[in-house]
C-alpha cells in the first residue's frame, strides 16, 4: 500500500528553519583546527644546540576565540651507546614562552599539552606560534645524518576553543 507524506505548511517549514538557525547561532563554532607547518625538511633537531632553541614547527593564526589548546609529542633518539635528550618550548610572537619542558634521554615519548589564553591578543591581526626544541645530551656523531642523535617533535592537535 503506498504511503503519502503530508506536505508541510510553508509557515511550519519556516518555523522549523528558524529553530535550526537559532540553535546554530547559540552553539557557534566550538572547535577550530589550527595547522602547523615544519620549518625544515626533517623536522628534527640534530645539532648539539645546547645554547639555543631551534624552531621545528610554526604557524600564524588570527586569534578569534578565547583559547588555543595544543597537544604535542617529543621523543629523543638512540645512537649507540648514547641516548639523546633535550628541552622543548612553545613561543608566541618570537618572545613569549607559554610552555616548556624536557625530553628525557631514554627513547620515551613525552605528550605535553599547552593552553594559551588568547584574550590579550584578540585585537592583533596575526599571532605567530612556534614549537622549538634543543638537544642537551646525546651522541654528537653518527646517526642517520651524521650529527648524532636527534629530537623528534610534532603537534598532535591544535585547536582554537
Amino acid at each position: 500500500m503506498p504511503q503519502y507524506s503530508k506536505s508541510r505548511d510553508p509557515m511550519e517549514r519556516l518555523a522549523i528553519l528558524e529553530g535550526r538557525l537559532d540553535r546554530l547561532e547559540r552553539s557557534g563554532r566550538e572547535v577550530d583546527e589550527v595547522p602547523f607547518y615544519p620549518t625544515n625538511s626533517r623536522v628534527m633537531v640534530y645539532d648539539d644546540t645546547s645554547t639555543s632553541f631551534s624552531t621545528t614547527w610554526e604557524t600564524i593564526i588570527s586569534p578569534r576565540t578565547a583559547l588555543l589548546s595544543l597537544g604535542l609529542v617529543f621523543i629523543g633518539d638512540y645512537v649507540s651507546p648514547n641516548y639523546t635528550g633535550g628541552l622543548w618550548q612553545v613561543v608566541v610572537n618570537d618572545t613569549t614562552v607559554i610552555g616548556s619542558g624536557s625530553v628525557p634521554a631514554s627513547l620515551t615519548y613525552v605528550l605535553p599539552t599547552v593552553t594559551l589564553d588568547l584574550s590579550p591578543y584578540r585585537n592583533a591581526p596575526d599571532l605567530k606560534i612556534q614549537i622549538q626544541t634543543k638537544r642537551t645530551a646525546g651522541a654528537t656523531t653518527g646517526g642517520k645524518f651524521g650529527g648524532g642523535g636527534s629530537i623528534g617533535s610534532a603537534p598532535r592537535f591544535a585547536r582554537q576553543l
